[in-house]
């Protein structure tokens, strides 16, 4: 009996040794995936900023956005925003995007160190760069350094996603020109455009690379800005002007980007109703917090507006 049970106790002892080893196995393949899962989270690329080159995520999940200009640029790419500032939050075209993102300005450290980023992007005048530096990587544009579509590929290099960007600027370029060339077959090639928008109680006329859709008439449709525009919004970028003088800088055709909160009195007055687009009918009224920014989210929405606008679509 003590015979048969030696051969029996043996085949036991191999099958739970198979089994610590099946079980050890799996655990250390657990523990290589785990790892696996950690080392490609943790990869950086090296973003060559303003200020030189830097380590950022090779694939951020949390950034923090400090600079409204490029709030769509980065939702545009489908990378998560967990906290931006005012101005990106009240724009109704970033709703869908910023559902579960907070509202942030530049003083609000202990609140960016709540939200736990793993990439912060701000503009070069934000307050308090270094120390956000310390909290994530942070990386900062000044407006106005490359133009509008290099900002978008440049936005999609820091989010190694260059390529997805740069399709997106040829699309958009060919797209815009197509209609631009639409637009200036109707309504004539010496046709002008000014863009105006009313903030509080100012009145401003802008050049041709201010957001508001100016990059696209401009640039890219080559619609022609009227001379008093020209002569002092083109370089500056935007000129503040004075209810009176409104006459002297619209074209024949008005993009007003309205504030519908700020003062819009001037729009009951004589002087404004005998100007020839208003008399026309020639003047496109656009929501201004959708208009604000050149992203490619506002961008697309601006584009379908100035199609529909003048061509009657």
């Amino acid at each position: 009996m003590k015979k048969l049970m030696i051969p029996f106790v043996f085949l036991l002892l191999l099958v739970v040794s198979a089994c610590g080893n099946t079980n050890n196995n799996a655990s250390n393949n657990s523990t290589n995936s785990s790892n696996e899962g950690n080392a490609s989270s943790s990869e950086t690329i090296t973003y060559e900023a303003e200020t030189g080159p830097i380590e950022v995520p090779a694939d951020p999940q949390r950034v923090v956005v400090l600079n409204s200009f490029v709030a769509g640029n980065v939702m545009a790419l489908g990378t998560n925003i967990v906290g931006t500032d005012s101005w990106a939050m009240a724009n109704p075209r970033y709703q869908e995007y910023l559902k579960n993102a907070e509202e942030i300005t530049d003083q609000d450290l202990e609140k960016i160190i709540e939200l736990d980023p793993d990439l912060i992007i701000a503009a070069s005048n934000t307050n308090n760069l270094e120390q956000l530096g310390e909290i994530a990587p942070t990386v900062a544009y000044t407006y106005g350094k490359v133009d509008y579509l290099t900002q978008h590929v440049e936005v999609g290099k820091l989010l190694n996603k260059e390529e997805e960007a740069q399709n997106w600027v040829d699309d958009f370029k060919t797209r815009a020109q197509e209609a631009g060339e639409e637009i200036r077959a109707k309504i004539g090639e010496d046709a002008t455009v000014s863009v105006i928008e009313n903030f509080d109680k100012e009145l401003y006329v802008f050049g041709d690379n201010w957001g508001r859709g100016t990059e696209i008439l401009y640039q890219e449709m080559k619609l022609k800005m009227p001379e008093r525009v020209k002569e002092e919004a083109l370089e500056a970028g935007y000129y503040t002007l004075s209810f009176e003088v409104l006459p002297e800088f619209a074209g024949d055709y008005v993009v007003f980007s309205k504030n519908s909160d700020g003062d819009t009195s001037f729009q009951e007055t004589d002087t404004y109703k005998n100007i020839p687009a208003v008399k026309n009918g020639q003047v496109f009224e656009a929501d201004a917090k959708e208009f604000y920014f050149n992203d490619p989210i506002s961008l697309d929405f601006q584009l379908e507006f100035f199609k529909d606008s003048f061509l009657g679509n």
